[in-house]
């Protein structure tokens, strides 16, 4: 049996859990990791270069949602493609950006 989903997963993280990953998020931008993810001075998402002091840490799946701040979760953003992104997952807000290109050329 094929079971469809009209609306998208979402996990609901507690504030004390939220809390708790931007205690990681602050330690892990101190990290020299981090430091070489923004000396790069490419936004993920738009891929546009930016100067990496400009560079902010975005979560791929937001805290809100469930995500964690781990190195397979942050990825260096531009502050308008972060401010855009919210708390939409990689799939949402590639439908986000497809809408937005559709909207333009219309």
């Amino acid at each position: 049996m094929l079971m469809v989903f009209t609306e998208p997963f979402i996990e609901r993280a507690t504030e004390e859990a939220v809390k708790k990953e931007k205690i990681k998020a602050r330690q892990l931008r101190k990290s020299p990791w981090w430091k070489r993810k923004c000396a790069e001075g490419v936004c993920y998402f738009c891929g546009r270069n930016i100067r990496p002091k400009e560079l902010t840490m975005e979560h791929v799946v937001p805290l809100m949602r469930g995500g964690k701040s781990s190195k397979g979760n942050v990825v260096p953003a531009c502050k308008e493609c972060n401010t855009r992104k919210k708390y939409l997952l990689p799939i949402e807000w590639e439908d986000y950006r497809k809408s937005l290109l559709e909207d333009t050329w219309s």
